[in-house]
Parts: structure tokens; C-alpha cells; sequence
């Protein structure tokens, strides 16, 4: 299955115009470089949803956390996992 995780930007880390950026964004203390491309708004300290490395949209703090929690009861944050 394929799921959206939620994760919080750290730093942005390249960025070659306003559109095309990378960030360092946390899971729960694991990092990883995450592509900004369709949230040319998102900005350090926004909690966002990644799928297969995209960040696709922005969500509150308090719905990433609930949803973080729920997924690692559920065992799916597995591949997270440092590299």
C-alpha cells in the first residue's frame, strides 16, 4: 500500500528557483530529502504529506502528529527506517 506520511520541513536544502526546492523534512526523527515542486508555499516548520518523495500538500500539526502516531501503531513507517 501506498500512503501519504506526514513530516515536518527542517531546512530547505536546494532550491534552484521559487518552484523547484528540496527539503530536509522530519519523520519522527528520520530525515529525508523531500521534493517541494507542487507546494511552492510550503516554508520551514510546515508540516507536510510526502508520497514517493513529493510533498503534496501542507497539514496542521496536530492532524500530522495523530496521523504519524496511527501509522506506527499500524507497523507502516517500517521503510523509514535509516539507510
Amino acid at each position: 500500500m501506498c500512503l501519504a506520511i506526514p513530516g515536518k520541513i527542517e531546512a530547505i536544502t536546494a532550491q534552484l528557483d521559487e518552484t523547484f526546492r528540496v527539503a530536509k523534512v522530519s519523520f519522527g526523527g528520520i530525515h529525508k530529502e523531500v521534493n517541494l515542486a507542487m507546494l511552492p508555499e510550503a516554508q520551514i516548520g510546515d508540516y507536510v504529506l510526502v508520497h514517493v518523495g513529493v510533498a503534496i500538500s501542507i497539514v496542521d500539526e496536530e492532524e500530522a502528529l495523530k496521523t504519524f502516531s496511527y501509522l506506527q501503531q499500524i507497523g507502516e513507517l517500517d521503510e523509514l527506517e535509516p539507510e
